[in-house]
């Protein structure tokens, strides 16, 4: 099927329920309206000029009018792209022209870089404000005046549910990193929100999810994934440690979504004894892998709800699946279990491979490869890259694990060199490539280290001479923006290099991970 028939039948399941509500603004809306909505927007972009498969891109913080943006691009055949709006201008303006996007639908609170981003795409030709007109563009409002819903023109669909055509093209990295973009097709899409819908439900008949992490990002699958439950959506414009405990009591929260680090915020609250958890469901952690120890203190606080999913945008969000019921019971009588992701989900085929591509023996660490119809079908016009990825008949994940005698996955390393902070991937040779510009520096190499709010944090090693700490991380933030940019630098005579002569990063992160089994977090 495609994405916009996973809210449909959410929307067949109760048309009168609320399906989205806005905490900043008061706006509900129903499924029916939703979908009414939707269908008139959808109307109003073929109206424009909007043609089959064409690109839009989203950019703002979180709203109600920006999920159901997404829903009506979707209705009217469209490619997600997305923006993450943390990243450099540079960042997004290069991904954008990458990918020649076309449309972008924005929030007036980040006019000044829209019109950056304009100066810089020259694909960018039709935009949209949501929330009031902005020189030449039209608010939303003004954009669908005089349309109505019975206007739409549904776009030909196949008796497969146009399994072949894309939902979206999106960057590898979590962030717009690396230029280098999964092309994500509606047979793989629906294949991870049938797999994670089915994990997710059947534990309420009233659900109710709570959206704080950007829609832009993960956020954004998940709610149709759980729209397609029949779930209300209680939109908050970011996340906030307080804002989202106090939340989960306020609205009766079932379902939600956060990245490890930010459930680390949330048990750091000294509000966090202030509120009633009881409703919860579904708290599912995505993004990096969590602490064992934390995620046992989660399920003390916020009872037998906790679970955990391990995917890429390759393969996206549900390779394995730690359901709550295991979460719980390994809490109380297995611990060490904690450190796991799960087990692979009946959706993909797991394999852990040795460099030759040949299966590693039981019990040992190999990367993990995945093959099935939840694997994005390839890079977008990166063929070379397709095929490296592709080796041996499998997708290639970069990450490195095992399984223990019961099936339980565990990742205990990166093949690749990546950073995973705060729940966004940096691509290490990028930062880099940002530190080397610098003339005073020599060779530099970036790792990541523990960090007790972001899992890992962005570390460069750097040998130069006559420049500082602050003049590192300030020129990267420049050129990268905060997510990417060092949060710390050493200086050293010289970088630890391997027989190869590659720089030795294990050897670099050994004095900050120690002889530790697992060096990620």
């Amino acid at each position: 099927m495609r994405a916009i028939d996973y809210f449909d039948r959410g929307h067949d399941r109760n048309p009168q329920r609320t399906a989205i509500f806005d905490t900043v603004t008061g706006e509900k809306l129903s499924f029916a309206e939703t979908k009414a909505l939707t269908e008139r927007i959808a109307a109003a972009m073929q109206r424009g000029g909007f043609e089959n498969q064409d690109l839009l891109a989203l950019y703002g913080p979180n709203g109600g009018m920006l999920l159901v943006m997404l829903l009506a691009m979707w209705r009217a055949n469209g490619k997600w792209i997305p923006v993450n709006t943390r990243n450099a201008i540079d960042a997004n303006a290069g991904y954008i022209n990458y990918v020649r996007c076309k449309w972008m639908v924005y929030h007036s609170s980040l006019a000044d870089e829209v019109e950056q981003l304009r100066q810089l795409c020259p694909t960018l030709t039709k935009f949209i404000c949501i929330d009031k007109p902005m020189g030449n563009d039209p608010s939303l409002d003004q954009f669908i005046d005089g349309v109505m819903a019975a206007d739409f023109v549904e776009p030909e669909i196949d008796a497969f549910g146009n399994m072949n055509e894309l939902v979206g093209i999106f960057p590898t990295g979590g962030t717009t990193g690396p230029s280098k973009g999964a092309n994500v097709t509606n047979l793989g899409w629906g294949t991870m929100i049938e797999t994670a819908a089915d994990a997710m439900g059947g534990r309420t008949d009233a659900p109710v999810a709570l959206v704080s992490a950007p829609i832009t990002h993960a956020a954004g699958p998940i709610a149709l994934s759980t729209l397609s439950l029949g779930a209300t959506q209680i939109i908050l414009p970011g996340f906030d440690a307080d804002k989202v405990l106090a939340a989960i009591e306020e609205h009766q929260v079932t379902h939600m979504y956060l990245p490890p680090t930010a459930l680390y915020q949330c048990l750091a609250s000294p509000n966090l004894a202030k509120h009633d958890y009881s409703t919860l469901k579904i708290f599912i952690l995505v993004g990096s892998p969590c602490s064992p120890e934390k995620l046992r203190q989660a399920v003390d606080v916020f009872g037998p709800c906790m679970c955990q999913s391990y995917g890429q945008v390759e393969c996206p969000m549900i390779v394995a699946w730690f359901p709550p019921e295991d979460v719980a019971r390994f809490a109380k009588d297995a611990p060490e279990k904690l450190a796991s992701c799960g087990k692979v989900t009946r959706s993909i085929k797991v394999a852990l491979l040795d460099d030759d591509g040949k299966p590693v023996p039981h019990g040992e660490a190999g990367e993990i490869c995945a093959r099935g119809v939840l694997v994005s079908h390839s890079y977008f016009e990166k063929p070379e890259e397709t095929a490296e990825a592709r080796k041996f008949g499998w997708h290639h994940t970069g990450d490195v694990g095992k399984f223990d005698d019961e099936g339980y996955l565990y990742i205990v390393d990166r093949k690749k060199d990546m950073v995973v902070s705060g729940g966004f991937n940096v691509f290490t040779s990028e930062v880099e490539a940002a530190v080397t510009e610098l003339a005073q520096v020599r060779e530099c190499a970036v790792i990541g280290i523990p960090h007790d709010k972001w899992g890992e944090q962005v570390h460069a090693i750097v040998v130069g001479d006559g420049i500082d700490e602050a003049a590192v991380i300030a020129h990267c933030k420049a050129r990268l923006g905060g997510v990417k940019a060092p949060k710390s630098v050493a200086f050293v005579d010289a970088i630890p290099r391997t027989a190869a002569g590659k720089m030795d990063k294990k050897a670099l992160r050994i004095p900050y991970w120690g002889e530790n089994a697992r060096m990620v977090n």
